[in-house]
């Protein structure tokens, strides 16, 4: 057995009582009650008691009483040498009665203390006090009926562990309440934390990018304005800041929905988006129910990847396929490469980036590849997979 077993105090929860029922309490003091009133009444009614005999009687009485309460907090406070002072009290006093005739009242004062000797101090010390007082009381009172003492001592030591057992356990069921609350407690502050992180990419993702694409076009509308250029020109630029206002107010309000848990269903929104990109949409699988971040992801990465498309390839044609699989759905965009000529302007609209969009997707657990078509193929594939 390790040495810790021998030496570590029992917790401080099972020291404290800590959790024990309103009805255990009062049926412990009871017990309590019952014993000292039989150790009274066996004192009294071995008439070793006389005249002025009980006025050491009684100051016995009260000094054990105090004896027992202060080891008891000097127990709790796990201190050693005070625990084992008070407890040699309850020894000695129990040697005064023996010498007065209260044999008695000297065995059930000696229990007590191998009883809580047992249950309260580290275990090798305790096995040592309850030795002390036992061997106490079989030289001094039981030695001429060494059967019935032998069984009183194991009796003692039994219920003394027995105690000590049960206050453990129930110091350890208290433990492992308080680790569960401290644990959801823990949980409770990261899903408040998670939230905070969606709240802000979600702000980030819709805000702050088409803020700055409506920066873009409104500070060249300025400079065309003082270059005192012609009006059609200032008016483009004016009128894509007015879009871009526009598509970002849209994407604000999915967002607050999807925040809300009010999306609607995800090939629903490919279809529209798809239909005013000018890209052919195919769904396959059996439609279900997304969680709202898998969609969510899925909507993002469909923008930004058709964004892309205007940006970098103008004119060019999108294939878009969105498929239902087992345990995930996998979105796939696919374009033709450039057909027009590229606007340095136009390129800086609202891109949400796909460096973004990857580290969505792998906080999901899912993945996100995008590059060249292949070799031998024009154009540009976004392919997103998450668990769903």
């Amino acid at each position: 057995m390790p040495i810790d077993t021998w030496t570590e105090w029992p917790a401080r929860e099972a020291l404290a009582r800590v959790g024990v029922p309103r009805r255990r309490r009062v049926l412990t003091w009871v017990v309590r009650i019952v014993l000292a009133a039989g150790f009274l009444w066996g004192a009294l009614h071995e008439g070793a008691v006389h005249g002025w005999g009980y006025l050491p009687f009684t100051a016995g009485f009260l000094l054990c009483a105090v004896a027992v309460w202060r080891y008891f907090h000097s127990t709790l406070a796990q201190r050693l040498l005070p625990s084992a002072g008070w407890l040699a009290v309850l020894v000695v006093t129990g040697l005064g009665a023996v010498a007065g005739g209260a044999h008695v009242a000297a065995a059930g004062l000696w229990s007590v203390a191998g009883a809580i000797a047992v249950e309260r101090l580290p275990l090798g010390f305790g096995l040592t006090g309850a030795l002390v007082s036992m061997s106490a009381y079989y030289s001094l009172v039981g030695m001429n009926r060494p059967l019935p003492t032998a069984g009183t001592v194991a009796a003692v030591l039994l219920v003394g562990y027995s105690l000590r057992l049960d206050d453990e356990a129930r110091g350890a069921g208290f433990r492992l309440l308080a680790q569960e609350r401290a644990a959801r407690r823990a949980e409770a502050e990261s899903a408040a934390l998670a939230e905070r992180a969606r709240i802000a990419r979600e702000i980030h993702d819709v805000l702050a990018h088409s803020l700055s694409a409506q920066l873009v076009h409104l500070e060249a509308a300025r400079l065309l304005v003082e270059s005192g250029a012609d009006r059609a020109r200032i008016l483009e630029r004016v009128t894509a800041a007015r879009v871009m206002a526009r598509q970002g107010l849209a994407e604000t309000r999915q967002a607050l929905s999807a925040l809300r848990g009010e999306l609607a269903q995800t090939e629903d929104f490919l279809k529209e988006v798809a239909a005013s990109e000018g890209a052919r949409l195919e769904v396959t699988g059996e439609p279900r129910r997304l969680p709202a971040e898998a969609a969510l992801a899925v909507r993002r990465v469909a923008q930004e990847a058709l964004t892309n498309v205007r940006k970098h390839a103008p004119g060019a044609w999108v294939e878009m396929r969105f498929a239902y699989l087992d345990g995930e759905v996998e979105l796939t965009v696919r374009d033709g490469g450039a057909r027009g000529e590229i606007d340095a302007l136009a390129s800086s609209g609202a891109g949400y980036g796909l460096l973004g969009m990857r580290e969505r997707a792998e906080l999901l657990g899912g993945t996100l590849e995008a590059g060249p078509a292949g070799p031998d193929r024009e154009g540009f594939v976004v392919c997103l997979r998450v668990p769903a």
